[in-house]
């Protein structure tokens, strides 16, 4: 597939089949987050990759916007460390959508769970320290987010985007 279809064709997808993710498809969708981007080229992110459906069960509790974590096969959680890259949540945020738009090349379905939130920093220790507990992650990094993924139960409607004019601009504002 396209870069560019795969961009098009992408959904969030919250419903999913019971039917397991091959551990190679998995890899190439853990490959997605492994080779995108970062600035500098630091290290300063992270995957966990989670295919326990108690673990899962418990990452959908992070906020009530992840309940369909439940049917998820597998998640990867996605982390920053900002003690690595000033530019840690950037890299974290290329890995998120990578890993998304491989997960689109190779059949699945994936949903985009915010973990971590820029705007209300109670609600974010919130939700970082669930899943802080739950997967065992240190203090010194910062958990993005989280993307489910499975085969779609069902694949929604291509979305009516913004026409063209009203986001592109050439030169000036």
């Amino acid at each position: 597939m396209d870069v560019l279809e795969a961009i098009k064709a992408r959904r969030e997808i919250t419903s999913y089949k019971e039917k397991p993710v091959p551990d190679d498809i998995l890899r190439q969708v853990e490959d997605g987050g492994v080779f995108a981007p970062t600035g500098n080229n630091l290290p300063s992110k992270h995957l966990i990759v989670v295919k326990e459906r108690e673990t899962l069960d418990k990452l959908a509790e992070t906020t009530p916007y992840m309940t369909w974590l439940k049917e998820a096969q597998a998640a990867i959680v996605v982390v920053g460390k900002p003690e690595v890259s000033k530019y840690w949540l950037q890299d974290a945020s290329f890995a998120c959508a990578f890993i998304w738009l491989e997960a689109v090349e190779v059949g699945l379905g994936s949903a985009f769970g915010a973990i971590y939130h820029a705007q209300d920093e109670q609600e974010s220790v919130n939700r970082e320290t669930h899943v802080r507990k739950l997967l065992g992650i240190p203090e010194d990094c910062r958990i993005v987010a989280g993307l489910g993924l499975g085969y779609p139960d069902q694949t929604p409607k291509p979305k009516t985007h913004m026409p063209r004019d009203e986001i592109v601009r050439y030169e000036t504002f």
